[in-house]
């Protein structure tokens, strides 16, 4: 068994050769009560731990996502790091956060998302990955379907879409989510979270949401 073990804003250990089953059972042994993040795919176990600089970050990415729902009027479901796996495929992972917003309607009455029995999957995924992983998640993501994913990296921030004819991913300017926001202002407002304080950068975000559609 191979271990590699990296430390920064996140701690990563990949674990070597795991089996599907056992990826199955640590999932839901964790689910509970365990900030960790898991990735599988192809034997490799990637279990991650988010240290403070990772999880403020998320936390704060997830803030302004719902500032601009509340404010562009769109109807948003948050899924949190829920797992996202398919048994067919034996890939799995859980996002940051993941959120469902052309799709919400389809899901705003369950309570569980289970992608190996049909439900269609999140439509945008949250990835902060400072300490850089060794693992590559977008192929994951794009044959699990997610439409979007966004990645962090501490200091810039990505969009991808996903091509759904090849799985793959193509880096765009404009969210699918959110095609009103310049892929520019979320880290300008991180920045700004440490300078003023979270308080006072939600008010001033807040502002600016509305101001994009008065």
């Amino acid at each position: 068994m191979e271990t590699l073990t990296k430390t920064q804003a996140e701690n990563y250990i990949i674990l070597y050769p795991i089996s599907w089953e056992t990826f199955g059972r640590m999932s839901e042994e964790l689910r509970e009560n365990s900030t960790k993040r898991l990735v599988y795919d192809g034997g490799y176990l990637q279990i991650m731990s988010p240290l403070m600089q990772h999880e403020n970050n998320n936390w704060f990415i997830a803030r302004l996502i719902f500032i601009m729902a509340e404010e562009w009027n769109l109807n948003i479901k948050s899924v949190g790091s829920l797992t996202l796996k398919r048994d067919d495929i034996q890939k799995g992972i859980e996002p940051d956060a993941c959120f469902y917003l052309q799709n919400e309607a389809e899901v705003r009455n369950k309570q569980h998302i289970d992608l190996n029995k049909g439900d269609i999957p999140p439509d945008l995924a949250i990835e902060i990955d400072i300490t850089n992983s060794s693992m590559d998640k977008l192929p994951i993501y794009g044959e699990l379907g997610i439409g979007e994913v966004w990645r962090y990296d501490g200091k810039v921030l990505r969009f991808y879409g996903l091509n759904r004819q090849t799985k793959s991913y193509d880096e765009i300017r404009q969210s699918l989510a959110f095609p009103l926001l310049d892929i520019t202002i979320i880290p300008q407002w991180l920045e700004q979270r440490l300078i003023i304080g979270e308080t006072a950068t939600l008010k001033q975000f807040r502002k600016w949401a509305i101001s994009v559609i008065s």
